[in-house]
């Protein structure tokens, strides 16, 4: 049996490589970070061949850090930025323009046009998705319609699309694969939910030749092979966006089943079965993963403001010098004092969805310290994941008992309690919250019979804490009503 797994994590502002173990632990990692690109306002873009080039010395340079080569590595997993836009020569293998990020929102004015013409309930229906410039397929358009000479050379069937995932698997297989799998396909705004192809109907709006799309294949599937990683080849044998992956890493695989990763924002997801649950509330509806020719999907809401909240108490009133002195500073009183914080920078999103909306700190007082203000930037975070729970538990018809945890912020515990408290609910946090590339391991993992079922990876799931709810229901009940007071606040 060979020894690891090799998960490549390609992120927004990083790429990690992570060889995993039998028992799903991190044997070694490695981190390369590349520049972002900023030409406008709203505009956020990346350099592929520094996304590739930063990918490729991690993976490298984490094998050698163990002395490993091809020879030891049972398959490799992929997990990614989703949404991010690449378009590429098939001949030449040169970008046609730089990547064009997930964040970017130069195609808002063609997405408001979209929802004026009556289109919104089609491509949801067909999608899962709201339009919105966050997806692949109005910033595909704009390349086509913005660089010189593009639409051409797609149209004669030279040019290649693909998420981040699809286009390391091309350059990780030196061309000879072009493909993606169903979660990243489903984030791009052009893929049938429904029916498992690409939408020939919405290909036609945008003007987006069907040529230049790759296979979707399963998450856990066969990907093809790299020599460009140690000496000999080395299997692709899984790929999941990175939301999904991390569902998949905290080994959410029955109807229900639920997880929040908590990053600048927090995103969390829900297993909902076999079948597409559309919402009635904003939230999205996304495929999860595809193993076994079984395709299990998801329901998702984002918080745009989670660790963003404490970072905005660092570097914007400077009242704490690292996130880390959130958590002290919460537990050294024993409430807010009435005070809440709605972190709405840049909007709300689910289940509020209001765009206008800005933040706001009320309830001061004189006795208001800077103790009361980081304790409630911290609750904030746990009362706008709340709300998105409430909504896909009215959604789904599910009730949700436990929520499993990942990301930084994940280990304040403080936050996680207070988690606990507001939801009601279990807050499981795992020994491992490098979820994400895990997901990815366990799908490569899965494929190349490095795990043989889905209950072996089950198996190897470690809890860290448990956190379970700890305040009567009076005191929720009021918290919670302060917290919807504030938010109606945050609209003048």
């Amino acid at each position: 049996m060979k020894k690891y797994i090799l998960a490549l994590d390609q992120g927004t502002t990083s790429s990690r490589a992570i060889l995993f173990n039998k028992f799903g632990e991190i044997v070694a990692q490695k981190k390369k970070e590349f520049p972002q690109i900023f030409k406008e306002n709203g505009y956020v873009e990346h350099n592929p061949n520094d996304i590739w080039s930063s990918l490729l010395t991690a993976a490298r340079e984490v094998l050698l850090s163990k002395n490993l080569d091809a020879g030891d590595i049972s398959s490799i997993g992929i997990t990614n930025q989703r949404e991010t836009t690449i378009i590429w020569d098939k001949e030449t293998g040169e970008p046609v323009y730089n990547a064009i990020v997930w964040q970017c929102r130069r195609t808002s004015d063609y997405c408001k046009e979209l929802v004026k013409n009556g289109y919104s309930e089609m491509i949801k229906e067909k999608t899962g998705l709201i339009i919105d410039p966050y997806f692949s397929a109005t910033k595909i358009k704009w390349i086509l319609d913005n660089v010189s000479g593009v639409r051409e050379r797609a149209k004669s069937g030279r040019l290649l699309f693909g998420t981040v995932d699809s286009y390391i698997i091309w350059k990780l297989t030196e061309g000879r694969v072009h493909a993606t799998d169903y979660s990243n396909a489903s984030r791009t705004m052009l893929f049938n939910i429904n029916t498992l192809e690409w939408d020939d109907d919405i290909l036609k709006l945008l003007g987006i030749p069907k040529s230049m799309l790759p296979k979707v294949c399963e998450s856990s599937d066969d990907y093809g092979y790299t020599k460009l990683i140690g000496k000999g080849k080395i299997k692709i044998c899984g790929v999941a966006g990175d939301q999904q992956a991390s569902l998949f890493g905290q080994t959410c695989f029955n109807k229900g089943d639920f997880k929040c990763t908590y990053g600048t924002g927090a995103f969390l997801l829900m297993n909902t079965g076999s079948e597409p649950v559309i919402s009635q509330n904003g939230l999205l509806t996304t495929i999860a993963w595809s193993v076994d020719g079984k395709i299990a999907y998801a329901s998702e809401g984002s918080v745009f403001a989670a660790g963003a909240a404490v970072q905005w108490l660092r570097d914007g009133i400077k009242i704490i010098d690292s996130a880390a002195e959130s958590e002290p500073l919460a537990l050294s009183v024993p409430d807010t004092n009435g005070v809440y914080f709605v972190p709405a920078f840049v909007g709300l999103g689910a289940p509020y969805w209001n765009s206008d909306a800005r933040g706001v700190l009320c309830g001061l007082s004189r006795g208001t310290t800077k103790e009361h203000i980081a304790r409630s930037a911290l609750e904030a975070i746990a009362y706008q994941v709340n709300a998105v729970i409430e909504v896909m538990e009215a959604d789904s018809g599910i009730k949700i008992n436990t929520l499993k945890v990942d990301g930084g912020a994940c280990e304040n515990n403080f936050l996680m309690q207070f988690q606990s408290d507001i939801t009601d609910c279990e807050v499981l946090r795992p020994m491992c919250i490098e979820t994400t590339a895990l997901g990815c391991a366990y799908l490569a993992g899965l494929k190349s019979g490095y795990w043989k079922s889905m209950n072996d990876i089950k198996n190897n799931q470690k809890i860290d804490y448990k956190f379970t709810p700890d305040i009567p229901e009076t005191k929720r009940t009021a918290l919670l009503s302060g917290w919807e007071k504030a938010v109606e606040r945050t609209t003048l």
